[in-house]
């Protein structure tokens, strides 16, 4: 089993497994690049990994492979138990709906949409209900505290105001799997430990996270840690928190609990 050491674990264990991902850029004349040279490990279900590693160390490069935004060069990406890599755009679309949560440092909420409608929006990507929406939407908004901004507008809330926003549109669908890029690095420090302990939180009722981080505070809260150097895993190890598998027949185990 690629990276984990776990022998033991059951496929229904793994949300994601990478094995031998390579990402080459060409160069002209001068050949190819990589970006991301043979990385291999598994994420388990209701973990939180960590990516760390110096700028241009091919950590946002392999986070858009594991969110299905591009493809690798060469090696195999499964999700949920399914091949990704070499599929289609059209199909790639198909499997994050639902299935991936994306947290960016940028925010990326769409100015002209209030807070609610930021909020709402993967749930019209999946045809939701209205009602069924309705409920996701004002739950999702509960959970991080934003439930009173619903008519705002991006640009009237603050930093930290605008990334919980963005953490209850990429939970709202209740994903198994969020992705996590610099989640707290446009955000002051107490800003960003508020972001963090709002991602503990849905750790804990179940979501697994992937985050990339240069913050040291940050990757304290994941349970493994993967550093990368040169697009190569150079380092993997767990922290001193003690993690275990999830029951799902727990009350709070399950992605939708979580929102």
């Amino acid at each position: 089993m690629a990276g984990t050491g776990n022998a033991h674990l059951r496929d229904g264990d793994v949300v994601l497994r990478v094995d031998d991902l390579v990402v080459e850029f060409p160069l002209g004349r001068k050949g190819t690049v990589s970006a991301v040279a043979g990385i291999s490990f598994d994420v388990l279900r209701g973990e939180t990994l960590g990516i760390v590693g110096e700028s241009g160390c091919g950590k946002s490069t392999l986070l858009n492979l594991l969110g299905l935004l591009d493809q690798p060069t060469d090696g195999s990406y499964k999700l949920t138990g399914q091949e990704a890599a070499g599929l289609p755009e059209r199909k790639r679309a198909e499997m994050r709906r639902g299935t991936i949560g994306f947290v960016f440092q940028s925010f990326n909420l769409i100015d002209d949409l209030t807070v609610y409608e930021n909020v709402e929006l993967p749930l019209l990507y999946l045809k939701a209900s209205k009602e069924e929406r309705k409920a996701r939407t004002e739950a999702a908004l509960d959970r991080v505290g934003m439930a009173h901004r619903r008519d705002h507008f991006p640009q009237q809330l603050s930093g930290g105001q605008q990334q919980r926003v963005a953490v209850a549109r990429a939970v709202v669908a209740g994903p198994p799997l969020l992705l996590a890029d610099e989640p707290t690095g446009n955000l002051d420090s107490k800003n960003g430990q508020a972001v963090m302990d709002l991602l503990a939180e849905l750790n804990a009722a179940g979501t697994t996270i992937v985050m990339v981080t240069h913050s040291a505070a940050d990757a304290e809260y994941a349970q493994r840690i993967v550093n990368l150097f040169d697009g190569r895993v150079v380092s993997e190890h767990a922290l001193a928190h003690e993690y275990h598998l999830p029951d799902p027949a727990a009350k709070g185990a399950t992605p939708e609990a979580a929102v």
